[in-house]
């Protein structure tokens, strides 16, 4: 059967637009827990759908359940203390649970872990907008809440590249 270009153009069309619509209902039943403390706006739903995202994109399940939350400098400072021994506030902190694994959907749902983001020291840290530079450090948290670390220059440069992979999918689609 031969389709014309127009009527194959169209199609395209709509199955871009039904392959966005399947993406956004496989989104529906992650369980994200956003709580902002901090005293700056966020654009939350951006952040809860680029967790999303990069969580599905590593293949993990999408029933399971990730904690946001935005603090101030003062506790982000006690957190990068306590955790980390390090003196200052700092931009992300992730605090994985259950050591969920990359392509583990399979296993059923987690309970993934906490990402704790100081949108202030971003803001002032940061090298973009604040919304762009709170989507990267989301996905940063994603990923060492699945195991991935910068500790030396081979994972910095694997961590980075799929960091950056998956922001850039993402923002293809928003």
């Amino acid at each position: 059967m031969k389709i014309s270009q127009k009527a194959h153009s169209q199609f395209e069309a709509e199955k871009v637009i039904d392959n966005r619509f399947k993406y956004f209902l496989e989104l529906i039943a992650m369980k994200i827990d956003l709580v902002n403390n901090s005293s700056v706006q966020c654009n939350e739903s951006a952040i809860a759908s680029v967790s999303e995202f990069a969580l599905k994109k590593m293949g993990i399940h999408q029933e399971s359940e990730l904690g946001i939350r935005f603090v101030n400098e003062d506790e982000m400072s006690q957190l990068h203390v306590k955790w980390m021994d390090l003196a200052g506030p700092t931009d992300v902190l992730s605090f994985p649970m259950d050591e969920l694994k990359p392509n583990s959907a399979a296993n059923g749902p987690g309970v993934i872990g906490d990402i704790v983001l100081c949108p202030a020291y971003a803001e002032k840290n940061g090298k973009q907008s604040l919304e762009k530079e709170l989507e990267l450090l989301t996905v940063h948290g994603v990923l060492h809440l699945l195991g991935f670390d910068h500790e030396d220059v081979d994972d910095e440069k694997k961590m980075f590249a799929l960091q950056e992979e998956i922001l850039k999918e993402w923002r293809l689609l928003v």
